[in-house]
Protein backbone atom coordinates (compact mmCIF):
# COMPACT_ATOMS: atom_id res chain seq x y z
CA UNK A 1 0.00 0.00 0.00
CA UNK A 2 2.80 2.55 0.82
CA UNK A 3 4.31 1.56 -2.48
CA UNK A 4 1.21 2.17 -4.43
CA UNK A 5 1.03 5.52 -2.55
CA UNK A 6 4.73 6.42 -3.01
CA UNK A 7 3.71 5.74 -6.93
CA UNK A 8 0.23 8.48 -6.97
CA UNK A 9 2.37 11.22 -4.83
CA UNK A 10 4.81 10.64 -7.91
CA UNK A 11 2.38 11.12 -10.80
CA UNK A 12 0.52 13.84 -8.82
CA UNK A 13 3.87 15.40 -7.91
CA UNK A 14 4.70 15.52 -11.83
CA UNK A 15 1.11 16.83 -12.68
CA UNK A 16 1.20 19.73 -10.39
CA UNK A 17 4.77 20.67 -11.69
CA UNK A 18 3.92 20.34 -15.14
CA UNK A 19 0.58 22.48 -14.52
CA UNK A 20 2.21 25.04 -12.24
CA UNK A 21 4.88 26.03 -15.22
CA UNK A 22 2.53 26.21 -17.73
CA UNK A 23 0.33 28.32 -15.38
CA UNK A 24 3.95 30.67 -15.29
CA UNK A 25 3.98 31.02 -18.23
CA UNK A 26 0.67 31.32 -18.85
CA UNK A 27 0.88 34.58 -16.44
CA UNK A 28 4.05 35.95 -18.05
CA UNK A 29 2.40 36.79 -21.39
CA UNK A 30 -1.10 37.40 -19.74
CA UNK A 31 0.75 40.65 -17.80
CA UNK A 32 3.45 41.35 -20.50
CA UNK A 33 0.40 42.18 -23.15
CA UNK A 34 -1.39 38.75 -23.75
CA UNK A 35 -0.78 36.30 -26.53
CA UNK A 36 -3.02 37.92 -29.30
CA UNK A 37 -0.93 41.02 -28.67
CA UNK A 38 2.22 38.84 -28.94
CA UNK A 39 0.69 36.91 -32.05
CA UNK A 40 -0.07 40.74 -33.98
CA UNK A 41 3.45 41.72 -33.43
CA UNK A 42 5.46 41.33 -37.24
CA UNK A 43 8.20 43.95 -36.53
CA UNK A 44 10.44 45.56 -34.06
CA UNK A 45 12.91 48.37 -33.92
CA UNK A 46 15.18 48.59 -31.32
CA UNK A 47 17.59 51.56 -30.37
CA UNK A 48 20.24 52.44 -28.37
CA UNK A 49 23.76 51.64 -27.73
CA UNK A 50 25.79 48.67 -26.63
CA UNK A 51 28.48 48.46 -24.35
CA UNK A 52 31.48 46.01 -24.72
CA UNK A 53 34.22 45.58 -21.98
CA UNK A 54 34.60 48.42 -19.64
CA UNK A 55 34.56 51.10 -22.36
CA UNK A 56 33.71 50.10 -25.85
CA UNK A 57 30.34 51.84 -26.50
CA UNK A 58 28.56 52.23 -29.49
CA UNK A 59 24.85 53.28 -31.04
CA UNK A 60 23.24 50.21 -31.88
CA UNK A 61 19.91 49.58 -34.24
CA UNK A 62 18.32 46.06 -34.85
CA UNK A 63 15.98 45.40 -37.19
CA UNK A 64 13.70 42.08 -36.52
CA UNK A 65 10.32 41.18 -38.56
CA UNK A 66 8.41 37.49 -38.93
CA UNK A 67 9.18 34.96 -39.25
CA UNK A 68 13.02 35.28 -38.67
CA UNK A 69 14.63 38.00 -40.04
CA UNK A 70 17.12 40.17 -38.76
CA UNK A 71 19.54 42.85 -38.76
CA UNK A 72 21.98 44.52 -36.18
CA UNK A 73 23.37 47.71 -37.29
CA UNK A 74 26.38 49.92 -35.13
CA UNK A 75 27.62 52.82 -35.77
CA UNK A 76 31.26 53.67 -35.36
CA UNK A 77 32.96 56.80 -36.73
CA UNK A 78 29.75 58.21 -37.36
CA UNK A 79 29.26 55.71 -39.82
CA UNK A 80 26.96 53.33 -39.96
CA UNK A 81 27.80 48.91 -40.05
CA UNK A 82 25.83 45.91 -40.31
CA UNK A 83 27.89 43.29 -38.10
CA UNK A 84 25.23 40.80 -38.50
CA UNK A 85 21.44 39.72 -40.18
CA UNK A 86 19.85 37.13 -41.87
CA UNK A 87 17.80 37.89 -44.73
CA UNK A 88 15.32 34.82 -45.39
CA UNK A 89 17.85 33.22 -47.33
CA UNK A 90 21.49 33.79 -46.29
CA UNK A 91 22.93 34.33 -42.73
CA UNK A 92 25.84 37.16 -42.56
CA UNK A 93 27.92 38.80 -39.70
CA UNK A 94 31.12 40.40 -39.70
CA UNK A 95 34.50 38.99 -40.20
CA UNK A 96 36.91 41.43 -37.73
CA UNK A 97 39.56 40.23 -39.08
CA UNK A 98 38.90 41.06 -42.63
CA UNK A 99 36.98 43.57 -41.93
CA UNK A 100 33.71 43.09 -44.18
CA UNK A 101 30.17 41.22 -43.90
CA UNK A 102 31.01 37.14 -44.84
CA UNK A 103 28.26 35.22 -45.35
CA UNK A 104 27.65 32.07 -43.25
CA UNK A 105 26.02 28.80 -44.68
CA UNK A 106 25.74 27.53 -41.36
CA UNK A 107 23.79 30.08 -40.01
CA UNK A 108 20.94 29.38 -37.72
CA UNK A 109 18.38 32.27 -37.98
CA UNK A 110 17.05 32.56 -34.24
CA UNK A 111 12.96 32.51 -34.14
CA UNK A 112 10.93 35.84 -33.84
CA UNK A 113 9.30 34.71 -30.91
CA UNK A 114 10.86 33.53 -27.85
CA UNK A 115 10.61 29.89 -27.09
CA UNK A 116 7.75 29.95 -24.82
CA UNK A 117 5.04 31.29 -26.84
CA UNK A 118 3.45 28.51 -27.74
CA UNK A 119 5.64 26.13 -26.14
CA UNK A 120 3.87 23.03 -26.67
CA UNK A 121 3.13 23.67 -30.10
CA UNK A 122 6.47 23.58 -30.82
CA UNK A 123 7.72 20.63 -29.14
CA UNK A 124 8.68 21.52 -25.85
CA UNK A 125 8.31 19.76 -22.24
CA UNK A 126 7.76 22.72 -19.07
CA UNK A 127 9.35 21.41 -15.86
CA UNK A 128 8.84 23.82 -12.79
CA UNK A 129 11.63 23.44 -10.64
CA UNK A 130 10.88 25.57 -8.01
CA UNK A 131 11.78 29.00 -6.74
CA UNK A 132 15.63 30.84 -6.93
CA UNK A 133 16.91 34.06 -6.63
CA UNK A 134 18.01 36.48 -9.56
CA UNK A 135 20.20 38.80 -7.42
CA UNK A 136 17.74 40.09 -4.31
CA UNK A 137 14.34 39.04 -6.28
CA UNK A 138 12.47 35.76 -5.94
CA UNK A 139 11.75 34.07 -9.43
CA UNK A 140 9.56 30.76 -10.61
CA UNK A 141 12.63 28.72 -12.33
CA UNK A 142 11.02 27.12 -15.23
CA UNK A 143 12.84 24.22 -17.24
CA UNK A 144 11.60 24.15 -21.23
CA UNK A 145 13.84 20.81 -22.65
CA UNK A 146 13.34 19.78 -26.47
CA UNK A 147 14.98 16.49 -27.45
CA UNK A 148 18.92 17.77 -26.04
CA UNK A 149 18.14 21.71 -25.78
CA UNK A 150 17.80 22.43 -22.26
CA UNK A 151 16.18 26.47 -21.54
CA UNK A 152 16.05 27.79 -17.63
CA UNK A 153 13.63 30.42 -17.48
CA UNK A 154 13.45 32.62 -14.59
CA UNK A 155 10.24 34.67 -13.70
CA UNK A 156 9.88 37.42 -11.27
CA UNK A 157 7.58 35.63 -8.50
CA UNK A 158 5.24 39.28 -8.38
CA UNK A 159 5.80 40.90 -11.52
CA UNK A 160 5.82 37.46 -13.52
CA UNK A 161 8.66 39.48 -15.95
CA UNK A 162 10.96 37.13 -17.08
CA UNK A 163 14.94 38.21 -15.32
CA UNK A 164 16.77 35.48 -16.42
CA UNK A 165 17.44 33.20 -19.06
CA UNK A 166 20.17 30.09 -18.90
CA UNK A 167 21.11 28.40 -22.46
CA UNK A 168 23.25 26.37 -23.05
CA UNK A 169 26.61 29.09 -23.95
CA UNK A 170 24.85 32.22 -22.83
CA UNK A 171 22.68 33.93 -19.86
CA UNK A 172 20.76 36.55 -20.97
CA UNK A 173 19.57 39.03 -17.78
CA UNK A 174 16.59 41.37 -18.54
CA UNK A 175 15.76 44.25 -16.56
CA UNK A 176 14.15 48.06 -17.15
CA UNK A 177 10.59 46.80 -18.38
CA UNK A 178 8.42 49.73 -20.20
CA UNK A 179 5.16 49.45 -22.12
CA UNK A 180 5.53 49.60 -25.62
CA UNK A 181 2.08 49.90 -27.43
CA UNK A 182 0.22 46.95 -25.78
CA UNK A 183 3.34 45.28 -25.07
CA UNK A 184 5.84 45.22 -21.72
CA UNK A 185 9.35 45.15 -22.53
CA UNK A 186 12.82 44.88 -21.15
CA UNK A 187 14.90 48.40 -22.19
CA UNK A 188 18.15 46.50 -20.88
CA UNK A 189 19.46 43.39 -21.93
CA UNK A 190 23.04 41.88 -20.60
CA UNK A 191 24.24 38.59 -22.17
CA UNK A 192 27.38 36.85 -20.44
CA UNK A 193 28.96 33.24 -21.49
CA UNK A 194 32.13 31.15 -19.94
CA UNK A 195 33.96 32.49 -22.74
CA UNK A 196 33.49 35.92 -21.86
CA UNK A 197 34.71 37.05 -25.47
CA UNK A 198 31.10 37.94 -26.41
CA UNK A 199 29.28 39.68 -23.09
CA UNK A 200 27.60 42.80 -23.74
CA UNK A 201 25.31 44.79 -22.36
CA UNK A 202 22.81 46.40 -24.66
CA UNK A 203 20.80 49.24 -22.85
CA UNK A 204 17.55 50.32 -25.53
CA UNK A 205 16.40 53.85 -25.64
CA UNK A 206 13.47 53.78 -28.07
CA UNK A 207 11.46 50.69 -29.17
CA UNK A 208 8.96 51.04 -32.19
CA UNK A 209 6.69 48.37 -32.83
CA UNK A 210 5.32 46.52 -36.36
CA UNK A 211 6.75 49.54 -38.46
CA UNK A 212 7.21 48.78 -41.95
CA UNK A 213 11.15 48.34 -43.21
CA UNK A 214 12.37 49.12 -46.26
CA UNK A 215 11.66 45.67 -48.55
CA UNK A 216 15.74 45.54 -48.89
CA UNK A 217 16.60 46.67 -45.20
CA UNK A 218 17.65 42.83 -44.31
CA UNK A 219 19.26 42.37 -47.64
CA UNK A 220 23.19 41.00 -47.09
Amino acid sequence: MKKLLLVFGLVFSHLTFAQTAKEIIDKNIELSGGLTNWKLLNSVLLQGKVVLGIKDEYPIKIYQQRPNLTKTIITTGGKETAIEGFDGNKGYAMNYAANKLQEYPEYVPESFDNDFIDWENKGFDAKYLGKEKVGEIYCHKVELTKNVNKNMYYFDTKSYMLLKEVKKDETVIYSDYKKVGNLIMPFRIESSSSKKDGDYVMLFNKIDVNKVFPSNIFKF
